[in-house]
């Protein structure tokens, strides 16, 4: 079996030829469209690096004041409340209503930390101390002093106190 000479038919050429251009021009457009959304996405790209980049400055200055901002905060910050405890009131059998008078005394004789920035009062810590460790308490005819088992300097002044007989 032998295949016809097809090239020697005019219209088969004619055929050829048109598909040949019509491949060369549909190329040429999709090279075109292609380099056009191309184009437009590199400058779509180089607008979003050049906003993360201002972004990111802005980000750095923002954060920056923050900082300086809470660091200025931290120095100013003042104590606005004490809070005493009295933790083994339960082993010498006192009712809470002495315990309660003692916190209240023991407040009173500190309250002068209040409104004073904390850095003031810690740096007063040993006379706080001593204040408050020097000072006895008269119970239903039994003598306490009081020793301090933790205090914590913040906005609020937490103590926490031991009882002991004198």
């Amino acid at each position: 079996m032998r295949v016809p000479p097809y090239y020697r038919l005019q219209e088969v050429r004619r055929l050829f030829a048109g598909m040949a251009i019509g491949a060369i021009l549909s190329w040429l457009i999709f090279l075109y469209i292609y380099g056009e959304w191309q184009e437009e996405y590199s400058v779509q790209i180089r607008q979003q690096e050049e906003t993360i980049r201002d972004l990111e400055k802005e980000k750095k200055i923002w954060q920056e004041d923050v900082e300086k901002f809470n660091k200025e905060n931290e120095e100013k910050l003042t104590i606005q409340s004490i809070e005493v405890k009295i933790t083994n009131y339960e082993k010498y059998e006192l009712d809470e209503l002495s315990v309660y008078e003692i916190e209240e005394a023991v407040k009173e004789d500190i309250e002068t930390l209040l409104s004073k920035d904390i850095e003031t009062a810690f740096k007063s810590r040993e006379l706080t101390r001593r204040a408050i460790e020097n000072r006895s308490f008269k119970v239903h005819d039994k003598r306490y002093r009081l020793k301090i088992k933790e205090i914590a300097y913040y906005t609020t002044l937490s103590i926490q106190l031991n009882l002991e007989f004198e």
